[in-house]
């Protein structure tokens, strides 16, 4: 389920996952496989200060909210429009509460994910930059700070709200968590999972 977060530029804005048997990330109306943006994390990490370069991840924009959908209507299955919408009617929210988990192995289910949402969004690269001093982190257009940055980062280390299920992580997500933790980059600096 996406959280709300205070960004620099936007305000409060949400970030997550919002389906349990996928692995893609929302970011208000930009989507991208948390696979991809765990791998950029990884590289940032692992580039000396110096390198200023922006990264980017592929993902996806969708304009129109209307053709975003409606996430509560689609969980609760009164509701199926817009992308969303096909999302929960091929992954639908499970009957039973307790197997509502985000699913480690969602990564599997990219294909599809990808044909859903290509009637819906426009393909573009996600960008991630930061000020000289790293005291801003901005993805596309939303601008965060640090604390904020990291509580994204943390959010997909638990695999959001309600957690990966059995507590067993990717190991993309471990992969990112132990680059991050053995960096000397200033954008990383001070961050505690």
């Amino acid at each position: 389920m996406p959280l709300a977060f205070e960004s620099v530029s936007h305000g409060t804005v949400a970030f997550g996952f919002f389906n349990i048997e996928t692995d893609m990330l929302l970011l208000e109306n930009r989507f991208f496989f948390a696979t991809d943006f765990c791998r950029m994390m990884t590289q940032l990490a692992c580039r000396p200060d110096n390198d200023a370069d922006d990264t980017s991840w592929p993902g996806f924009v969708i304009q129109d909210p209307e053709r975003v959908g409606d996430l509560m209507g689609a969980i609760h299955g009164i509701r199926h429009i817009g992308f969303i919408g096909d999302l929960y009617r091929i992954f639908p929210f499970p009957k039973d509460p307790a197997a509502f988990r985000q699913n480690p192995n969602g990564h599997r289910t990219r294909e599809t994910v990808a044909q859903t949402i290509a009637s819906y969004a426009v393909t573009r690269q996600i960008t991630l930059n930061h000020d000289d001093l790293d005291r801003e982190i901005a993805i596309d257009k939303f601008r965060f700070n640090r604390t904020e940055f990291f509580r994204l980062l943390r959010y997909v280390w638990r695999g959001g709200y309600p957690r990966w299920r059995e507590e067993k992580r990717p190991g993309y997500v471990m992969e990112m968590k132990q680059q991050i933790c053995q960096s000397r980059s200033r954008v990383f600096h001070s961050i505690q999972f």
